[in-house]
């Protein structure tokens, strides 16, 4: 143990715990780690139709595009979106990230390897794409990494435009089958309407009768006509009787004018009763009304699914969503990874302290041996 210890000099020490470590971390960033470039866009969820608001303390651009409860969900699922294996199939069909991330062969450590699984190349695109959400500004930043500027560029664009076609999919989904559904029934409204029209209709046609109780308001009319024209003819019959004889033509004239009244009156009473069937015309009223209720129920039904439809298709295109492009995907000219000097400068004070902690233990140790 001894002997050990007496190798665990300070200079020693400094060696093994500072200088060779830093060294090789140096010689590792300087000659075999490549440059990665992160390119940088800011976009928008923008609903049609939202009322801006201007919340205090926020910058002019932010103000301008707002960001409400529905919008914020919109951002944080474009968000879920982006990190979505749905997403990474998709930018690697147009892009070869397999090979776009595996091509520095030299950096053994930030590359990826080409023979990786599915989820082992989900973990290394999560490595190298940010999403940034603004709760306040409601904007969302997307950086994607790459090593060499074009391929970062491409990536975020690429990202840009799924995403466009995503939020623009997803509302214009939501609007359809809004649509769909009140389209739907408005079709169901319209064949309950022919229905009804059809069967009153069918119930006019079949008894000869336009309208049963207006028929039967009609006959009650011709009826009192009639027996008001019987009760005057009976009365002049009364007064030739008077000074006539029975035999008499003018006498016979009017009884056979009384009688032709009172067969009609027996007619119209027996018509105002029941239709040529024998069907009581007081039944077939009541069906009548019955079917115009019915008409009248399934009308203002029709005419609510015409408003809903007009609402859906209002509210459908006051809902859709775009994608607002703030700021484009530019082309990065220097490399932002991997950071050489501040890695180095933390790791000496890392490695520094971790050196002033062995010290102290090896002092202790040489302590209790004395």
């Amino acid at each position: 143990m001894k002997p050990i210890i007496q190798l665990l000099t300070p200079r020693n020490l400094r060696i093994g715990i500072i200088v060779l470590p830093w060294l090789l971390v140096a010689v590792y960033l300087v000659f075999f780690a490549a440059d990665r470039y992160v390119s940088e866009s800011v976009v928008v969820v923008r609903q049609e139709g939202t009322p801006i608001a201007v919340p205090a303390g926020v910058e002019a651009l932010s103000a301008m595009f707002g960001s409400s409860s529905a919008t914020r969900e919109d951002q944080y699922m474009l968000q879920a979106h982006i990190m979505s294996m749905d997403m990474l199939k998709q930018v690697h069909e147009e892009l070869d990230l397999r090979k776009a991330y595996s091509s520095p062969a030299l950096d053994f450590i930030f590359r990826m390897d080409e023979k990786a699984t599915q989820e082992e190349f989900l973990k290394y695109y999560h490595n190298r794409i940010e999403v940034i959400v603004n709760d306040v500004s409601g904007l969302l930043t997307i950086r994607a990494q790459g090593f060499t500027p074009e391929i970062a560029q491409a990536v975020n664009n690429q990202v840009l435009a799924i995403s466009e076609k995503f939020i623009n999919e997803s509302s214009h989904r939501l609007a359809r089958e809004q649509m769909s559904f009140a389209e739907a029934e408005l079709a169901k409204a319209r064949a309950r309407l022919d229905d009804v029209r059809n069967r009153l209709l069918a119930f006019q046609e079949k008894n000869g009768i336009l309208d049963p109780a207006a028929q039967a308001v009609a006959n009650s009319g011709l009826t009192a006509e009639l027996r008001a024209a019987q009760a005057r003819y009976e009365a002049e019959l009364k007064g030739l009787l008077a000074f006539l004889n029975d035999d008499a033509p003018q006498v016979q004239a009017m009884q056979a004018q009384i009688m032709g009244i009172r067969q009609q009156l027996k007619a119209e009473q027996l018509r105002g009763v029941t239709d040529t069937d024998g069907v009581s015309l007081n039944v077939l009223a009541g069906r009548y009304q019955q079917m115009l209720a019915e008409l009248e129920f399934v009308s203002a039904a029709y005419r609510g699914a015409l408003v809903a439809l007009e609402t859906a298709r209002i509210e459908s295109t006051r809902k859709l969503k775009s994608l607002v492009l703030v700021e484009s995907a530019a082309l990065p000219e220097s490399a932002e990874y991997p950071k050489r000097i501040y890695f180095l400068m933390s790791l000496l004070m890392g490695l520094t302290l971790t050196y002033g902690i062995g010290r102290l233990i090896v002092a202790t140790i040489e302590d209790h041996q004395e």
